[in-house]
C-alpha cells in the first residue's frame, strides 16, 4: 500500500476516528486505526468493539491496499508536521509502514486489517432523518446530566425517544434530570426508546455542527444505533435496559413560579460558588417580595451573599441546591428568561425557557 496526502487533508479524518480509540486495550489491534485506500478512496476506522467511527476521504492518490497502525502515534506525528507538508504512508512489510514527510521519516510497526474487528451493520428496524443542528440540541441540552460509572448501568447513557414526529433526549444521574424535544418529518415511527452509551454520545457531539440544518441519516435496532452524515459514518451498542420513567419523577404539583433573568441568575451563582463547600456545592436560594437572595459557606467560616431581582409574588421560600448542577443546566438553557417551579424545601425543583416548556431541568433539593 502506498498514500499521498495532504497533511491537512489526514489530520481531520484521524481526530475523528482517535477520540473513539483506548489508550488501553486488552486486544493490541484495537489501539490502531484501519486504514484502506480503494480506487482513490481512504477509509479510516477507530473502534473499541462498542463503538465505531468510519470516515472517508476522496481522491486520495497512491497504491490500493489495507493496514492498521497506531492510532495515536499517527495522529501525533500528523500533527507534529508544517500544515503544507505533504505524506506519503507507505507498507514496506507485513509488520512495518513508514511514514514520511519531506526530510522527516517514521517507521510504524503494523498489524494485519484482516483481523481488525467491525461492528456488523446489522438489520435495521427503524429509519429516520433529522437536521445537524436538532441532534446536536438533542445531545448538549441534555448529555451534562448522564450518570458516571453509576451501578446502575442504564443511567450511564441518553434514553432517546422517538414519538412518530418528536424526539426526545433524556438524561438523568439520579440527583437531577434534563429532557428535551424537538420535532421533525415523517419518522413513521409510532415509538420507541434507545439508551445511547455516555461515550458515544460524546463522540457524535464532535462531529455536529450547531448551526447546520443538513440531513444526518439516523438507523436504529433493538440493539445498535447508526448515524451518518457524508463521509462519517458512526455505529454504536445501545445499552440494554430499562430507562426510568421520568415523567414519574418530575413534580406536577409546584405552586411556586419565579420569573428569572437567565444571564444574571448564572452570574450570582457563580459567585457564591466560590465560597461554597467544595465537596458538596451547596447553595441557598431564598425568594420573597420580588427578590432572590442566594447565600452559601464553607467549613473554613467564610460566607458569600447575593441578591437579584425577580418576578415573584408567592410566599417566602428557602431551599438548597447543588450549585453545579443549578450552573450546568442553566448554560444549557438558551433563553433569556427562566421559569423557576418551586414547592417546598423537600421537593424537586424545575425550570424551563419563560416561553417554552420543550427543554425542562429538574434538580433535587440538599440540606445545607
Amino acid at each position: 500500500m502506498n498514500i499521498n496526502i495532504q497533511k491537512e487533508t489526514l489530520e481531520k479524518p484521524l481526530s475523528q476516528v482517535i477520540g473513539v480509540v483506548e489508550k488501553r486495550q486488552t486486544l493490541p489491534i484495537l489501539g490502531n486505526v484501519f486504514i484502506e485506500l480503494n480506487q482513490g478512496t481512504l477509509t479510516l476506522v477507530g473502534s473499541d468493539l462498542e463503538t465505531e467511527i468510519t470516515t472517508r476521504v476522496h481522491n486520495v492518490s497512491g497504491q490500493d491496499g489495507k493496514t492498521t497502525v497506531s492510532a495515536r502515534k499517527l495522529f501525533d506525528i500528523c500533527r507534529s508536521l508544517k500544515n503544507e507538508a505533504l505524506l506519503t504512508l507507505t507498507t514496506e512489510s507485513d509488520s512495518k509502514m513508514v511514514v514520511s514527510a519531506g526530510k522527516s521519516r517514521f517507521t510504524l510497526q503494523t498489524l494485519s486489517a484482516d483481523d481488525y474487528p467491525r461492528l456488523e451493520e446489522t438489520h435495521w428496524k427503524h429509519e429516520f432523518q433529522i437536521q445537524q443542528n436538532q441532534l446536536n440540541s438533542l445531545l448538549t441540552k441534555t448529555s451534562f446530566s448522564m450518570a458516571q460509572q453509576d451501578v446502575r448501568y442504564f443511567l450511564n447513557g441518553l434514553l432517546i425517544e422517538i414519538h412518530n414526529d418528536h424526539i426526545l433526549s433524556v438524561a438523568t444521574d439520579g440527583h437531577r434530570l434534563a429532557k428535551t424535544q424537538v420535532h421533525v418529518e415523517n419518522t413513521d415511527i409510532e415509538f420507541v426508546q434507545s439508551i445511547v452509551p455516555r461515550k458515544a454520545v460524546l463522540e457524535i457531539g464532535k462531529f455536529l455542527d450547531a448551526g447546520s440544518e443538513e440531513p444526518v441519516d439516523v438507523k436504529l435496532n433493538a440493539s445498535h444505533i447508526s448515524i451518518r452524515s457524508g463521509d462519517f459514518m458512526f455505529i454504536s451498542k445501545l445499552i440494554d435496559g430499562r430507562f426510568p420513567d421520568y415523567e414519574k419523577v418530575i413534580p406536577a404539583n409546584l405552586d411556586k413560579h419565579i420569573i428569572i433573568n437567565r444571564e444574571n441568575l448564572i452570574e450570582i451563582l457563580s459567585r457564591a460558588a466560590i465560597l461554597s463547600n467544595e465537596k458538596f456545592r451547596g447553595v441557598s436560594l431564598k425568594v420573597e417580595n420580588n427578590l432572590l437572595q442566594v447565600r452559601s459557606h464553607n467549613p473554613d467560616q467564610e460566607h458569600a451573599k447575593d441578591e437579584m431581582e425577580v418576578q415573584y409574588d408567592n410566599t417566602s421560600i428557602e431551599i438548597g441546591f447543588n450549585v453545579s448542577y443549578l450552573l450546568e443546566a442553566l448554560r444549557a438553557c438558551d433563553s433569556e428568561n427562566i421559569d423557576l417551579g418551586l414547592l417546598d424545601p423537600n421537593t424537586s425543583c424545575t425550570f424551563h425557557a419563560q416561553e417554552s416548556n420543550d427543554t425542562l431541568y429538574l434538580i433535587m433539593p440538599m440540606r445545607l
